[in-house]
């Protein structure tokens, strides 16, 4: 019997990934999560960070937003409003991100617009954090 289950990236762009994986770990809220085949339904709201699955036995990385992910019997599908491979990552942009998050935070004058500088930083961190230039 097969370990593999079903596995699907989606942007708004684009179908990021699709392909069958038998382990997922990705970034939420409350830490770390792993899906293996047969894992119950659920939702979550996926964090900016580095998504992890193994395809034919490697492990491959991703680096995405924020986002979420459903689990179902059917398969994992998880949505995410950025992913881009480490290698893919712009680091002098990131950069350039992460300064005007951070100065933006300094600036905030309400709490979403703290909230939404704070996800901009998120994912800038994310994305130097997990390049393969760094």
């Amino acid at each position: 019997m097969s370990s593999e289950f079903s596995f699907e990236i989606l942007t708004p762009e684009h179908q990021f990934f699709s392909g069958m994986v038998d382990a997922l770990t990705f970034n939420a809220k409350d830490g770390e999560w792993t899906i293996l085949r047969d894992h119950a339904p659920m939702v979550a709201t996926i964090m900016p960070g580095q998504l992890k699955f193994r395809v034919n036995g490697e492990w491959k990385s991703a680096v995405n937003s924020e986002g979420y992910m459903e689990v179902s019997h059917s398969g994992v599908v998880l949505f995410c409003q950025t992913c881009e491979w480490p290698e893919e990552v712009d680091v002098n942009r990131a950069r350039r991100q992460e300064e005007i998050a951070t100065e933006h935070l300094r600036q905030a004058k309400s709490i979403s617009e703290f909230k939404i500088n704070q996800i901009m930083l998120a994912r800038a961190m994310a994305r130097l954090r997990n390049s393969r230039l760094r």
